[in-house]
């Protein structure tokens, strides 16, 4: 999810630009926006308030702006204590650049701090086997939402097929519907179709080839058929008129599903929390539903799978001064996942990276769809890293810059395998 915008923020608490902060705390940058970002901020108030000789300061961030503003911090060697991310590729350039900690001994240090997160969640964190950062948040998988008064109201079901999907765009065109939201300027959201296309069509086995570089990977002829299904729902209208307009940190894709103005739209299991924080009764009257993305006919891949973000990912700058890193890792300890912010998520309709919470999931006032997600994320044969955070970020700014291509029907899916060859081949 790189992106190239200028650089604007929003400040949370205490902002602050620099790697450290006043007092010989630690300082810490994450993500904007409801409802996520008031958790993140809860979670650092009351460690400052049980810590007042070490606290942390705060800035939060817009999604794209955040990964500019990141890279450039850190290679100015002015990053944040504590930097949040996605893990992989990303954080495997950063590793290379000695720009954060090997994390592998304090784990070894603190074992009941590993030993409460779910396992899967510690791919994304370990690079040729150590571990660079703290799995943090929320398991995310991807998934396909619709509106139930909508489908009503035209009389059709949801998909069970990809070509149940094509069969329903002259079905809402017909009404004035947009089939699909989608917040295509950001690129991102464009790339959750693909993703799920490789994987229904050839399994998880072809984007694999591709990310560990072998030779024409995104010529195969699964890729080849998935890039073309994908421009078959592009030529079909299958998008709301002007997608590539449409940003997704604006929430404006959001917006067209729970006004009715789309019926369906493909998004992170965060998007939950934003519909029911910003749709008013939607959410909390039944009119939202989800599901797996559903199968390809004759497709090779096991439905059960999914792609997204195993969690999300607190790694300590390499810059950072020795009491700066030992107030990050008290944070890791005391402050990250504790019993409010556990509690927190799960009541915006997320699902921490941590064992044994089945009880409180079945408990809470989300209880259908948090345990609609942890099943998802336990179930899958494949959980999927997303493309642009498990490739390296010259792959995935290619990847996207492409994609983008892709949805506008300027480039072939032969011209978008050619690139992507180029980008990651060996």
């Amino acid at each position: 999810m790189a992106a190239s915008v200028p650089v604007s923020l929003a400040l949370s608490g205490c902002g602050t630009s620099g790697p450290g902060s006043a007092g010989g705390g630690a300082s810490y940058w994450f993500l904007s926006g409801p409802p996520q970002e008031g958790i993140r901020q809860g979670s650092v108030d009351r460690f400052n308030e049980a810590n007042p000789d070490s606290k942390i300061a705060t800035t939060a961030f817009l999604n794209d702006p955040y990964k500019t503003k990141i890279k450039t911090a850190l290679g100015a060697g002015q990053a944040p204590t504590i930097i949040w991310g996605w893990g992989g590729g990303g954080l495997r350039t950063w590793v290379e650049a000695g720009q954060v900690d090997d994390l592998t001994s304090w784990f070894d240090d603190n074992p009941k701090v590993k030993d409460r997160l779910i396992d899967s969640s510690f791919g994304p964190a370990t690079i040729d086997g150590k571990i660079y950062a703290m799995p943090c948040e929320t398991v995310e998988p991807i998934v396909l939402y619709y509106n139930k008064k909508v489908f009503d109201d035209v009389g059709v079901e949801p998909p069970e097929s990809w070509d149940d999907i094509m069969a329903l765009v002259p079905k809402f065109r017909a009404k004035n519907i947009a089939p699909f939201s989608l917040g295509g300027q950001s690129r991102w959201t464009n790339m959750m179709w693909l993703e799920f296309l490789f994987d229904r069509i050839g399994g998880p086995e072809v984007f694999q080839a591709a990310f560990e570089g072998e030779k024409d990977a995104w010529s195969h002829p699964a890729a080849i058929e998935a890039l073309t299904k994908l421009q078959d729902l592009v030529r079909a209208k299958g998008f709301v008129d002007g997608f590539s307009s449409v940003t997704a940190d604006s929430n404006a894709d959001q917006a067209l599903l729970y006004t009715g103005k789309a019926a369906m739209m493909l998004h992170g299991s965060w998007s939950y929390g934003i519909q029911q924080a910003q749709g008013g009764d939607f959410v909390p009257s039944g009119g939202l539903g989800y599901m797996n993305f559903p199968p390809v006919e004759g497709g090779a891949g096991d439905p059960s799978d999914t792609v997204g973000n195993p969690g999300q990912y607190l790694a300590i700058s390499a810059k950072a001064s020795a009491e700066q890193k030992e107030v990050a890792k008290k944070f890791f300890t005391s402050g990250v996942l504790d019993d409010q912010e556990v509690k927190d998520w799960i009541e915006s309709g997320g699902v921490p990276i941590l064992k044994g919470t089945q009880a409180q999931l079945e408990a809470s006032k989300n209880a259908d769809f948090v345990t609609f997600v942890y099943d998802i994320a336990s179930n899958a044969k494949t959980f999927a890293q997303s493309w642009d955070q498990a490739l390296n970020p010259t792959a995935a700014e290619t990847l996207l810059d492409n994609i983008v291509k892709l949805f506008q029907l300027s480039i072939s899916p032969q011209q978008f395998a050619d690139s992507l060859n180029a980008a990651t081949g060996q």
